[in-house]
């Protein structure tokens, strides 16, 4: 009887089949087979990545928004894999898809744009392991984007524009109160500095007309008869100096300023 000779390699695992029924699993190396009786079906066991494309996703606020995701899978029971599923993969992808759809569908928009590593977790514990039903196993997986539609986003733009715009004349509004604020204070300040100047200005000028006086009648209660009589003299001596030519005195003095040479030189000078 002739032998076929088949290799398996590292990482995969070899089926065996006899007129297409399963018989046996093979681990990696060489093996022996009956040609045209036995077929040996070769199944990676290694990590494999898939990626699901951009699909639609409706939120609990009934937002339309677009999830592309990755994930990481690899073979753990490679007879359930290959016989008990026409295409394990597929259905593992639906079944992400689905669980997604009911993680989101329970959130709302903002909600779900803010919360991927939320969404993750809760994929993650979700899918479990897919051993019994598909034969796989779920290493790793992540939303790579999460976008609302074309229309969604671009009434988030006008509204996150109208926000902008609403802040921009908040603080506009707040920086001309506040500069009003200041102009105003600096002009009150002004206005105390100054009435504060005047006043002591004012109260300088007071102490000094004050200290003036009081000099003057601190002199004038230590004057004597002869200051006085000088100065009516010197009064005199204006008077006559001036465009009048009529001075009038009180008679009791006229002998005692004769008796004065300034004053007689003074008097004789007049026509």
């Amino acid at each position: 009887m002739a032998f076929g000779i088949t290799i398996v390699r590292q990482n995969n695992q070899g089926l065996i089949e006899t007129l297409g029924k399963y018989r046996r699993s093979v681990e990696s190396g060489l093996h022996f087979y009956i040609p045209f009786v036995q077929r040996v079906r070769k199944v990676s066991l290694a990590m494999s990545p898939l990626s699901l494309p951009n699909y639609s996703i409706i939120t609990k606020d009934n937002a339309d928004v677009r999830a592309s995701l990755t994930l990481n899978y690899h073979v753990t029971n490679s007879v359930k894999y290959t016989y008990e599923n026409t295409d394990s993969v597929e259905s593992m992808s639906q079944l992400v898809r689905g669980h997604l759809r009911d993680i989101i569908g329970r959130m709302d928009l903002n909600e779900a744009l803010g919360s991927t590593a939320k969404i993750n977790q809760e994929l993650a514990l979700a899918i479990g392991d897919l051993t019994n039903t598909y034969g796989i196993n779920v290493d790793r997986i992540n939303i790579d984007e999460l976008t609302p539609s074309t229309s969604i986003q671009a009434a988030m733009d006008k509204q996150l524009t109208a926000d902008r715009e609403r802040v921009a004349s908040i603080a506009k509004a707040e920086g001309e109160a506040k500069s009003i604020e200041l102009t105003t204070k600096a002009k009150n300040d002004a206005l105390v500095a100054t009435a504060e100047a005047e006043a002591n200005a004012t109260k300088t000028r007071a102490d000094a007309e004050k200290y003036r006086i009081d000099t003057i009648q601190t002199g004038l209660s230590n004057a004597d008869d002869k200051y006085f009589k000088n100065q009516s003299i010197t009064a005199f001596s204006d008077l006559a100096k001036s465009e009048s030519n009529t001075i009038v005195i009180p008679s009791d003095e006229i002998t005692e300023l004769g008796k004065l040479p300034v004053a007689g030189k003074l008097l004789g000078t007049k026509k």
